[in-house]
């Protein structure tokens, strides 16, 4: 008898194993970092505190904390923007070396300076699920897109599983597990001496957030993670969406609200015998899309995600 498989083999048969949603979705967005014509746009930044800055432009947020001998990074950006980013920060901090790096989750747009970080010998904090899921392959079909794993350089070197906090320079950085929200790899990083926090994809902007069923994302547990988060800011926080403008208490709140009717409504619809092409079509998102957007994606990717928790509905069948 070989070897009993690993969380790792199990998320290979379960996403490669998922059968594709035909939504007319499949090519990735373009990055946050790039204008509609694909051209890149500058990476700016600005300083939320004495001690954080604010870099946009590199297909998703980026928080720099400096301290007296040093940088702390919070996500990193694509790939393909991360020599400009670091440069950017090294600019603006006089050369620093970033010591640690944060990823609030295993998406692309969030890691992509893992690998020059852990070159440098930074630090990489994630959660453990993070780091299994950067170092396998992983297909994801609500975006007919297939991740390679990454370098063991990049991977994070060091985990947890609930919560962590650090000192770093005149900054406490607290950090915790949202649970299976975006993904069931998500996490925060709270700053409460400058009451700034990093909320990741766990707060959407301008489109509906996503349940990334196949990395352990479900709507349920997205929003589980907004009461966590509601609960640590107040209406003076300054919260840092994984890719968009910066948002306030109110916006996170909004989100909320629209999550909890979604919950109310769809188990409803699929207890009804309703597929995810029939709830699009009856929109119960109607009074939302203004302010979110198409709800097609978010509606098909929520439906997946509540057939893989049917004990915590109360059966749908």
């Amino acid at each position: 008898m070989g070897p009993a498989p690993t969380r790792r083999d199990f998320v290979r048969i379960l996403v490669v194993g998922a059968p594709a949603i035909a939504c007319g979705f499949g090519a990735p967005s373009r990055a946050f970092g790039q204008s509609s014509s694909g051209a890149r746009t500058p990476i700016t930044a600005t300083p939320l505190s004495d001690n954080l800055i604010h870099f946009i432009g590199a297909g998703g947020n980026v928080l720099v904390v400096t301290g007296p001998d040093g940088l702390v990074m919070v996500n990193g950006g694509r790939e393909e923007m991360s020599a400009d980013l670091l440069k950017a920060i090294s600019d603006r901090t006089g050369g620093k070396r970033v010591q640690a790096l944060i990823n609030t989750d295993w998406h692309r747009e969030h890691t992509g300076s893992n690998l020059a970080a852990g070159k440098a010998g930074a630090k990489i904090i994630a959660h453990e699920h993070t780091k299994q899921y950067l170092g396998a392959e992983i297909y994801v079909d609500w975006q007919n897109r297939t991740y390679k794993p990454l370098p063991p350089q990049a991977l994070p070197n060091q985990t947890f599983y609930t919560t962590g906090s650090m000192t770093f320079g005149a900054e406490r950085i607290d950090y915790g597990y949202l649970g299976q929200a975006h993904t069931d790899a998500a996490i925060y990083v709270f700053f409460p001496a400058s009451n700034v926090l990093v909320a990741g994809d766990a707060l959407s902007v301008e489109k509906y957030p996503i349940a990334d069923y196949t990395t352990g994302g479900w709507l349920g547990g997205l929003l589980a993670a907004n009461k966590t988060l509601l609960g640590l800011t107040n209406a003076e926080t300054r919260i840092v969406p994984g890719v968009g403008p910066i948002q306030a208490r109110a916006d996170l709140q909004a989100q909320h609200d629209m999550l909890t009717a979604m919950m109310e409504r769809f188990p409803k619809m699929m207890k009804q015998g309703l597929g995810p092409e029939d709830i699009i079509a009856a929109a119960p998102t109607k009074d939302y899309d203004e302010k979110w957007g198409s709800p097609d994606l978010f509606v098909s990717t929520a439906y997946r995600s509540m057939w893989l928790h049917v004990r915590e509905l109360g059966g749908i069948v």
